[in-house]
């Protein structure tokens, strides 16, 4: 079921929303934002810059010495359009086997915030096998309390993945790593642009996952940049779910009710595609729709003429990033490792040329394969 909250450009609900992101930018929220950490710990911002540099290739990887075999696992929302969750793998092994260290991984691919107690399952399973880290998400309330029984435990090493903003809660016992591309940057980038292309007035509407952490970080954050054009109007916000037929529907609805539309934003790859379906249908091609992390199904959907634009994660990063922490810790230099990791975004947009998305894809998927 699609759940709608209806906006006409009604000011409790504008406001609602920029209350609700400035409390979080305050850190008056659960969430820790990377600037205001930063402030926070100083020291941080060495250990971001180094570790950056190495994912980069500007310095060189560390070397791990030893005999002991590492265990490692992965859970993974991974059953999805996006292919960021099984590039991220790919490119974690990939840097691991260039070091020539000896592991092993177990990995587990579940959908995305439907499939909680099958997560928690393969959460059990990879614990009972004592594994030296474990590679986990933070997306739903039921991941929280399973995190903070391992992080009371303190083995495994904790990596989050696809979230770069620490638990205020959690205070100085936070996970080993967060890694990521940051959501409040992509988003923002996605709102600048849609501003240009609108001239800063219209209609739109948006279209995320149900209430969980990436429609927070991706949904508002959009919402108040672009709010700062009083003349673009939020029409609909929906909580469509996690499926590209859920995404259609929800489309589907805002096209009937709203003829006025200039764009719809998405906050994922499925919701995207399904919304360019719906659009399609329509023979509204004049609505402008998004993808958000540049994978390979957006990027084909963006050369289709499908989407309009998306904001590309430099994707094998995040798994370059946590292999690297992890050979670092294993050569004794833990200290050096960041709270948090965020990788490099570019814009790809219906316009640009096939050379410079070729350009992208080599550097965005140069371990994972196009």
């Amino acid at each position: 079921m699609v759940t709608k909250r209806l906006i006409t450009r009604a000011v409790t609900l504008s406001l609602a929303l920029l209350l609700a992101y400035s409390s979080l930018a305050n850190g008056e929220q659960d969430y820790i934002l990377i600037g205001e950490y930063l402030e926070k710990y100083p020291q941080q911002h060495q250990k971001m810059k180094q570790l950056s540099e190495m994912v980069r290739g500007l310095v060189p990887a560390v070397a791990v010495m030893g005999d002991k075999q590492v265990k490692i696992a992965i859970i993974y929302p991974g059953i999805q359009a996006s292919d960021y969750w099984r590039r991220s793998v790919a490119s974690f092994k990939a840097r691991l086997d260039q070091s020539g260290l000896d592991y092993v991984l177990d990995t587990y691919l579940t959908k995305p915030t439907i499939e909680i107690r099958k997560q928690a399952e393969h959460l059990a399973n990879a614990l009972k096998k004592n594994p030296d880290y474990l590679i986990f998400t933070l997306d739903a309330r039921r991941h929280k309390m399973m995190i903070e029984r391992i992080l009371a435990q303190k083995k495994p090493k904790l990596i989050l993945q696809n979230i770069t903003t620490p638990l205020a809660e959690w205070g100085a016992d936070q996970p080993f790593l967060y890694v990521g591309f940051d959501h409040v940057i992509g988003s923002r980038k996605l709102a600048s642009w849609y501003r240009e292309q609108t001239g800063g007035a219209g209609d739109y509407a948006v279209v995320c996952w149900n209430r969980s952490y990436i429609s927070k970080m991706r949904g508002e954050p959009f919402v108040s940049a672009i709010n700062q054009h009083p003349d673009l109007s939020l029409k609909v916000f929906y909580y469509a779910g996690s499926t590209r037929e859920m995404g259609q529907k929800a489309a589907q609805q805002a096209l009937q009710e709203f003829p006025t539309l200039k764009f719809i934003y998405t906050c994922s790859t499925d919701l995207a595609l399904g919304v360019a379906d719906a659009i399609k249908q329509s023979g509204r091609t004049e609505v402008m729709v998004n993808g958000w992390g540049g994978g390979s199904a957006e990027l084909d959907a963006i050369a289709d003429g499908e989407l309009d634009v998306t904001v590309m994660r430099m994707n094998d990063d995040n798994g370059v990033a946590m292999a690297d922490a992890i050979l670092m810790d294993l050569s004794g230099k833990g200290e050096g490792v960041p709270t948090i990791y965020s990788g490099d975004f570019e814009m790809v947009t219906a316009a640009m040329e096939k050379e410079r998305v070729e350009q992208l894809k080599q550097r965005a998927f140069r371990y994972s394969g196009q």
